[in-house]
């Protein structure tokens, strides 16, 4: 909370702010180990068929099977570079998959598998510039990352295993101590693609952020003054393997492979490793890692109420072809959108999330709206009740401006068609999972907003996450919110398309 309270958005802070951008000292958006070989990934993959829709709202599959090509599918439609855009007055510039807070894209991959066709055994490293990994450690390290996961089975059972992590000064070189709620903002866009990918090609993936930390980043070579992990997601089921697999004498020493420097200066920010050390959990922490999210008083509806009409997915937009066309959007014309897309939107993107933290559909979000144009809704601030999957009116009235106001006093909340804002109960939070809790609420948020774009883009809109003044939008919302920190933010519309960029691939 002491973290969250002097990271805070306010109009002094942002008046007061004297941080300027040093172009000169841009970190390098690629970690590259020089002296490691690197192993070029296939680029004849198959690409996910089915309907964006769909795989956004399943909660999870089994049965596919897991090879090298697989392995550049999930990586490609996750974290891989799906475009690159010449700007008039700057340089060329690529653009991921999943969208990350600047385009900075603090967030790394890394894969633990066992043998996988076309792939040895080991611990890599994922570059998306050479579309290649490079392998860290040669030999099968899925049981020690069991053990540091609190022996979960799923990750004992899954022929690999992501790890996300975060470089901090990639994206603190912008957004400074703030940036730890963004490792989590963009960690969960990468997911919700990556979940979405695994839908299509029918493998399981979970969400697993209850691991002990200090094996892990040990398990990598990573500096954690630098970057740590925060994320793990095993992928697949193996039935060999969860009841073959034992104990074998690896070597599991500390391990430090050279990479090129960031940038010429590098500053640290205390208030992130410091947040960071407050989270971590060691292994006697994992054994007792809640399993469930604090139970939730539904408030009761005293305004009106809207039942959503969702679309079904009719062969809408292929997942492959919506990733590849998403981006950021960076202007919207204030055009209404139809309400069965609102309705869409929010049904599949606050649907079950596979974590380890949520149970059996339990969820730490609650979703409050702006609606500024939106057919068959009158402008107004809402509420949206998941359970229910309907629409409380908080208050009716033309907000455009203060949605601008909320969202850091930018065009985009003024213009767009309805903005989202991703809340949290953090003293509730707290409670249930310590400290351990704040990455969870932020990655929730970030993997609903990731959703949101792919609904959004699949549909024919336009998305993009937006920061924001934070004590103003829980009193915009109150005394309906008056206990929730809004953890992310979401504004949606019809792009406003113009003279932009142009698009080389």
């Amino acid at each position: 909370m002491q973290y969250h309270e002097e990271t805070k958005h306010s109009e002094v802070s942002i008046r007061s702010r004297t941080h300027f951008l040093d172009w000169e000292n841009k970190p390098l958006q690629y970690k590259i180990y020089p002296k490691l070989e690197p192993f070029p990934l296939p680029k004849d993959f198959q690409h996910p068929s089915q309907d964006t829709l769909d795989c956004v709202r399943a909660y999870q599959s089994i049965g596919g099977r897991v090879d090298v090509e697989r392995l550049a599918e999930l990586l490609y439609y996750s974290a891989g570079i799906t475009k690159t855009i010449r700007f008039p007055t700057r340089e060329v510039h690529a653009f991921r998959a999943a969208a990350a807070t600047g385009a900075l894209y603090e967030v790394e991959i890394y894969v633990v598998c066992g043998e996988v066709p076309g792939l040895g055994a080991g611990v890599y490293h994922f570059n998306p510039l050479e579309f290649a990994v490079r392998r860290l450690r040669e030999g099968d390290y899925r049981y020690y990352l069991y053990e540091a996961a609190g022996n979960r089975a799923e990750i004992l059972s899954a022929p690999l295993s992501f790890i996300l992590s975060a470089i901090y000064w990639r994206n603190a070189w912008k957004y400074q101590a703030r940036s730890y709620r963004h490792f989590f903002w963009d960690s969960g866009t990468i997911l919700a693609n990556l979940l979405a990918t695994a839908i299509s090609a029918q493998l399981k993936a979970r969400v697993v952020v209850g691991f002990a930390d200090d094996p892990v980043n040990h398990l990598l070579g990573l500096d954690t003054r630098h970057e740590a992990a925060t994320v793990l997601v095993p992928i697949g089921y193996d039935v060999a393997a969860s009841t073959s697999m034992s104990k074998q004498e690896l070597d599991i020493s500390g391990i430090f492979h050279e990479y090129e420097p960031l940038s010429k200066n590098e500053i640290e920010y205390p208030e992130i490793l410091r947040m960071h050390r407050a989270s971590t959990l060691t292994p006697r922490d994992v054994a007792h890692w809640p399993k469930s999210p604090p139970r939730r008083t539904r408030p009761e509806m005293r305004g009106e109420f809207l039942h959503l009409q969702s679309l079904r997915a009719h062969d809408l937009s292929p997942l492959s072809k919506t990733i590849i066309r998403r981006g950021s959007t960076r202007t919207f014309n204030g055009e209404e959108i139809p309400f069965d897309h609102l309705s869409t939107i929010l049904d599949c993107s606050t649907r079950r999330i596979p974590a380890d933290f949520l149970g059996s559909g339990g969820t730490l979000i609650d979703v409050y709206l702006i609606v500024n144009a939106v057919q068959k809704l009158q402008p107004g601030a809402y509420r949206y009740d998941q359970e229910e999957n309907v629409l409380e009116l908080i208050r009716a009235g033309s907000f455009r401006e203060a949605c601008g106001f909320l969202c850091l006093e930018q065009d985009l909340g003024t213009d767009g068609s309805v903005a989202a804002f991703l809340m949290a109960n953090l003293s509730d939070v707290l409670r249930v999972y310590g400290n351990r809790g704040y990455r969870a609420a932020q990655l929730e948020a970030g993997i609903i907003a990731g959703k949101m774009y792919l609904c959004a883009y699949g549909l024919g809109l336009g998305a993009t996450g937006i920061t924001f003044y934070d004590d103003p939008v829980t009193s915009f919302f109150s005394p309906h919110a008056e206990a929730k920190s809004n953890m992310l933010s979401v504004i949606i519309g019809v792009p406003a398309y113009g003279r932009g960029p142009k698009i080389l691939n």
